[in-house]
């Protein structure tokens, strides 16, 4: 929680994660039943032309996509009560009475500060977490061991404190310097941190947790076939941006993904990926990402998190003040220059990227159906029936990661950083501008 004084995490999660092959995936229209299946095999194109999952599978996607719905809604409301809880309970402001006592030193004070408060809020978090992770674990998502998922648990409180430790310490500075205009200024301030962290999260945050390889050392194969597409495309990916991310070590989902900026762009490749699908089908993921790289994607969702940002932090600097105003004597807050009203901010955060989820992850599935077209369009007359491979391609990750075979509306506005997956897949089996003699969009 403390990291949501990051704003910029609750508005460009897309950045690093929605230029990505499956983030979120549902189905809509509706995968079939199985009862349906049967029926409409009967008469079907040839072809994966629909999502369709065995007996077992269906009820598995439901009941496990269904559980991390709930899970996600129940998070960010203990995540509300935990904060206002702390504050009414005045523990924020002992906690801020314990900084300012162990240090005159302002940077110390913030270390001290978010430090004890990320532990706080963490270990009240844990058991939602633990949970989700049994949840995983239990559905064959997961293979990571309960010692491995604890120390990656670990490694992230510890990059949440200095990530946290540094926004705070920035936006407490801003406040005391521009008391009346602090949001406008941290909103400039916000845009060096988030260049930065977008810069070196392939080279210093991924490796923390993931083991990565250039794709070439053991699929050579592959590079020449994306070769191919970049010379097609007119849009060269060097062989040194294209990388194999060990990902069996602990799951067993499929994906692939676009990440970085300027030198740390780079296309990623799951190692399941290319072990559960046939090598057309890995082809069209990576074309996949290959749109996401060459439609600028991943500027673009910077560009657009920024002007949520902007949004935001006004909001919070009216917020702000006459939350203080009716609870600050309450929670034991001296002002909006306490390190305790730092807490308020991150609760008005919260709020705010709650609501802003449904904006965020309709961009993202703008800029995922884009990528899509772009993949179908770069593989169309290199792989034989490349509507047929993108199409299987999605069948294939809708088995292995679990799609939801039936969302609602509601949910998909709200949570679906990806179209749904049946739409996809329906999508790439009938897409076809050449026959049509249609124009293409992208790729001509």
């Amino acid at each position: 929680m403390t990291c949501g004084l990051l704003l910029l995490l609750n508005f460009v999660v897309i950045v690093p994660k929605a230029a990505c092959w499956a983030q979120e995936s549902g189905t809509t229209p509706a995968a079939q039943s199985p009862a349906e299946r049967d029926e409409a095999a009967k008469s079907a194109k040839p072809g994966t032309d629909q999502f369709r999952l065995s007996k077992e599978t269906y009820d598995k996607a439901v009941a496990y996509s269904r559980a991390g719905y709930l899970l996600h809604f129940i998070s960010v409301a203990w995540d509300l009560v935990v904060l206002v809880a702390l504050l009414g309970w005045r523990v924020i402001a002992k906690i801020r009475d314990a900084a300012v006592k162990a240090t005159a030193n302002l940077i110390g004070q913030a270390i001290v500060f978010v430090g004890a408060l990320t532990i706080v809020t963490g270990i009240l978090d844990l058991p939602i977490s633990i949970y989700w992770h049994h949840l995983s674990l239990s559905y064959q998502q997961s293979i990571q061991g309960w010692g491995s998922w604890f120390w990656d648990w670990t490694k992230g409180e510890l990059v949440g404190i200095v990530l946290a430790t540094i926004a705070a310490l920035t936006l407490f500075l801003v406040i005391r310097w521009k008391p009346r205009t602090w949001w406008l200024f941290f909103w400039f301030a916000s845009i060096p941190l988030l260049l930065a962290l977008v810069l070196i999260t392939p080279w210093v945050l991924d490796p923390m947790f993931n083991k990565f390889a250039p794709l070439g050392d053991k699929h050579a194969d592959l590079v020449q076939s994306i070769e191919r597409l970049t010379q097609k495309a007119g849009m060269p990916i060097p062989r040194e941006r294209m990388f194999l991310m060990e990902a069996s070590a602990k799951t067993n989902q499929i994906n692939a993904y676009v990440t970085g900026l300027g030198a740390s762009k780079r296309v990623v490749v799951w190692d399941n990926t290319i072990r559960k699908m046939a090598p057309d089908e890995v082809l069209f993921v990576v074309g996949h990402e290959m749109g996401h790289y060459v439609l600028g994607h991943v500027v673009k969702g910077i560009a657009f998190g920024l002007a949520g940002i902007f949004v935001a932090v006004y909001i919070a600097y009216h917020a702000l003040q006459r939350m203080l105003a009716k609870w600050g004597e309450k929670w034991g807050v001296r002002g909006q220059q306490d390190w305790a009203a730092l807490t308020v901010v991150v609760l008005i955060f919260s709020v705010i990227g709650f609501f802003a989820e449904p904006i965020g992850n309709g961009f993202s599935r703008t800029q995922e159906h884009a990528a899509d077209v772009y993949g179908l369009e770069v593989t169309h007359g290199i792989i034989a029936n490349s509507n047929e491979a993108a199409a299987h391609a999605f069948q294939v990750m809708g088995e292995s990661d679990l799609a939801d075979p039936n969302p609602s509306p509601f949910i998909t506005i709200w949570l679906y950083s990806h179209p749904p997956l049946a739409e996809r897949l329906k999508f790439a089996h009938e897409y076809d501008p050449w026959s049509r003699g249609e124009a293409t969009k992208y790729v001509k």
